[in-house]
């Protein structure tokens, strides 16, 4: 009697424990993401695919500041953005910001027309074509050339990438600085182009720390509400970067069906030179916070005024 009133006892706590268990849902929240085309929303693209990650609701945007206005809106839970941005955003907002990796490293170089540019002093005295104007570009130039004590370059900035393509494609500028892919697809158009500079090697030549361009940030608020929502999308995240890094034919496909690149050659041969990774924990915060204080000594405004705290990082 003893033995079958202790098994009766045993079948009802384990009962009692899967019930328990049971009660505590999954977090199922739809996770509002934010990326842009070219390379720091590239590593996203297989998470786009609804049938195989169905809470991810993934907006491709070509305008940074559009994706800016609508994540201090509230309208984004997590968004890729250029590293100087997050900045931006984390003081703007009081620190309602978390950076959950650096998604793109260097991505910036010199296509030539002609052979006479062959390191970043044979720039002194010339007219460089460049874009991004009071962000990364410019503050990573302008690094470069003072840290190299190259004088008398100068620079003429154009609004758009696809201008200063469209200008070198058909050889009207022959010296331009721009990021991938628009060099894969520029130098696809003019054959007489060639890459110049790769601004990553000469930033690595001066400097101990990376040359970061693009971060995964994500609002604090939501990374405390959802902890688990945000673990599940870092693994999945770290996964989809492994794959578009493979270059493979799925992968480029994947790049064109999400709406970033426009064909699967251009990303195939672009992908190798658009430094696509997620790097994370305490080597994110060391060169991280190492990039942000080149961007504050070049201009404070680029940062929103002061490097971030060691809250920014998760």
């Amino acid at each position: 009697m003893k033995k079958t009133v202790s098994i009766i006892l045993a079948a009802l706590m384990i009962v009692a424990a899967f019930v328990l268990t049971g009660c505590k849902k999954a977090d199922d929240t739809t996770v509002r993401i934010a990326a842009l085309k070219g390379p720091t929303g590239m590593g996203i693209a297989p998470l786009t695919n609804k049938e195989n990650y169905p809470k991810y609701d993934i907006t491709i945007s070509s305008d940074p500041s559009a994706v800016t206005a609508s994540f201090i809106a509230g309208e984004f839970d997590i968004a890729a953005l250029p590293v100087n941005v997050a900045a931006v955003l984390y003081n703007k907002l009081e620190g309602d910001v978390v950076m959950l990796g650096i998604n793109t490293l260097g991505v910036l170089y010199v296509l030539e027309d002609g052979n006479e540019i062959g390191s970043i002093k044979d720039l002194a005295g010339k007219t460089l074509y460049a874009t991004g104007q009071s962000s990364t570009p410019e503050y990573v130039l302008n690094y470069l050339l003072e840290a190299n004590g190259v004088e008398g370059v100068n620079v003429e900035y154009l609004a758009e990438h696809s201008e200063l393509a469209t200008l070198m494609a058909e050889g009207s500028v022959k010296l331009g600085m721009m990021p991938e892919p628009n060099v894969t697809a520029t130098m696809v158009k003019n054959k007489d182009l060639r890459v110049a500079l790769d601004l990553t090697e000469e930033w690595s030549k001066i400097s101990e720390t990376k040359l970061i361009q693009g971060v995964i940030i994500a609002r604090r608020s939501f990374v405390k509400e959802h902890e688990s929502v945000i673990k599940n999308f870092m693994t999945d995240y770290g996964k989809a970067v492994e794959l578009i890094n493979t270059a493979s034919d799925e992968a480029c496909q994947m790049i064109v069906d999400a709406g970033i690149l426009p064909a699967a050659p251009i990303a195939k041969a672009a992908i190798p030179r658009c430094n696509i990774v997620f790097i994370t924990g305490n080597e994110m915060k060391k060169a991280a916070t190492a990039m942000y204080e080149v961007l504050f000594d070049s201009d404070p405004k680029s940062v929103g005024g002061k490097v971030p705290g060691e809250d920014l990082y998760y």
